[in-house]
């Protein structure tokens, strides 16, 4: 069955485009049909993987000014994988956002369910923040996924993000899932990374992951590759990162 998942957080910094990016590219690997929709303005998903500017992006869709396959553009270098790309060209994506979105709140929600006719997993990747672009991803997603990274003031906005995502869900009469958390950069031999780690988990409504520090992902974004293909001087990612992201894989799209 189709799925769509948005990896969110308000607070900057926690790793979003590396975790739900990394997660799409494992998705088409394992043999799944798999699109990023790249929902943030600043478009960090489509400079990571596109080289080019694509004659549309998500904005021309939001707008009627195309269809969505003409503005999805293949990424070559795994089989299945798609982007429906954001370039910030005259900073379209966030002027609409500003404008006409008010008035077209489920835009997004009827463009994902269309979508799902064409591929079995799309990853909504969004910029920092909870305005109305970001609301409308979230309402039209199956299931949000929270990365944060292994800090105090990670799980203040944690909080912060329950409290108004269960205010949207009510508002929105939206019945999406939010039961995951990726602890992102963890390092085990810290004590601090341990405790929130164990705080997030005492808590009971989530199921907690650990994505550990992992400086292949930079490299990767810098050399426009997918992290799972890349390696340095013969060495790729870390095997205890490679599981992660696999058991990542397994459980979000079961």
């Amino acid at each position: 069955m189709p799925k769509a998942v948005a990896f969110h957080l308000q607070k900057g910094g926690v790793g979003k485009t590396t975790i739900s990016c990394t997660l799409a590219c494992q998705s088409a690997i394992r043999g799944a049909k798999t699109l990023i929709i790249d929902c943030d303005p600043q478009g960090n998903a489509s400079s990571w993987f596109l080289h080019s500017s694509p004659s549309y992006e998500l904005a021309d869709v939001l707008q009627g000014k195309c269809y969505a396959k003409d503005a999805i553009v293949p990424i070559d270098q795994v089989e299945g994988l798609y982007i429906l790309p954001t370039f910030g060209i005259g900073g379209t994506l966030k002027l609409y956002s500003e404008t006409k979105l008010y008035d077209e709140p489920f835009v997004i929600l009827d463009l994902v369910s269309e979508l799902k006719s064409e591929f079995e997993h799309i990853v909504l990747d969004l910029s920092p923040g909870l305005g109305r672009l970001e609301r409308s991803c979230l309402i039209a997603s199956d299931e949000i996924v929270t990365p944060m990274v292994p800090e105090v003031f990670s799980l203040d906005g944690l909080e912060i993000f329950i409290e108004e995502l269960s205010k949207l869900k009510k508002n929105m009469h939206s019945t999406v899932r939010h039961s995951k958390i990726i602890i992102n950069s963890f390092d085990e031999r810290i004590r601090q990374h341990r405790d929130i780690y164990a705080a997030a988990e005492s808590s009971g409504r989530f199921t907690c992951y650990k994505i550990p520090v992992e400086p292949l992902f930079r490299k990767a974004q810098e050399a426009g590759k997918v992290p799972q293909l890349y390696k340095v001087r013969g060495r790729g990612m870390k095997v205890a990162t490679i599981d992660a992201i696999k058991k990542l894989d397994e459980d979000i799209w079961r």
